[in-house]
């Protein structure tokens, strides 16, 4: 399984960070280590002392695909979920301003945390309309709709499988919106995707 991450595909996300507009998705991966088993809670890594929760709507690839032409790309996946991408921002920047790639601080063990369950998409009407948000405390920190995306959901399987041959079980991030922020001990983050309730994960 690989874990397929696609960062700065929302404006006001890219803004935040100070970051540039990118002209084709940035990729990035996760290893499948990166995975936070069910139910258990996240504990901070002594490595840093600034992770940063990105909540992220994400696809499960269902089929074996390669050079995949955007106006076929809705035959790859059948469910969406939610997922957070933990970051080490502290130790990201480090990596950044040394020009060394990022998986240290992207792809540390327990940093991809997955919903619940996964939803079919047949669900809904629309993909490109679906809202998704996360509260730290039981306040909202993060809000965003997928119409939001530079990049949409068959753009992006269709840029990466130019890249990777995408295989069954595979997962797709496909970007935060604007709210990103750091966690602390005790913290309490539940995230939803519409009405529906993918993600209730404790912090230690």
């Amino acid at each position: 399984m690989k874990i397929i991450c696609i960062g700065r595909n929302y404006n006001d996300h890219i803004s935040e960070l100070g970051n540039q507009k990118p002209e084709a998705p940035v990729i990035f991966l996760k290893p499948d280590s990166s995975v936070l088993p069910k139910n258990q809670a996240f504990f901070i890594p002594e490595f840093s002392n600034n992770i940063h929760y990105e909540l992220e709507v994400v696809i499960k690839i269902n089929r074996l695909g390669k050079h995949i032409d955007q106006k076929f790309a809705h035959k790859y996946y059948q469910e969406v979920g939610l997922g957070i991408d933990f970051t080490a921002r502290d130790l990201q920047q480090q990596l950044k301003q040394q020009s060394l790639p990022w998986e240290k601080a992207k792809g540390f063990d327990g940093s991809c945390v997955l919903g619940n369950k996964w939803l079919d998409k047949s669900q809904f009407e629309d993909l490109q309309k679906l809202n998704f948000s996360l509260t730290k405390n039981d306040q909202i920190v993060q809000q965003g709709n997928t119409r939001q995306m530079i990049f949409s959901i068959d753009e992006i399987i269709a840029n990466v499988s130019q890249y990777f041959t995408l295989k069954i079980g595979d997962l797709i991030f496909t970007g935060t919106p604007a709210g990103v922020g750091p966690i602390e001990v005790n913290d309490h983050l539940k995230a939803s995707l519409e009405d529906h309730q993918l993600i209730d994960l404790r912090i230690k």
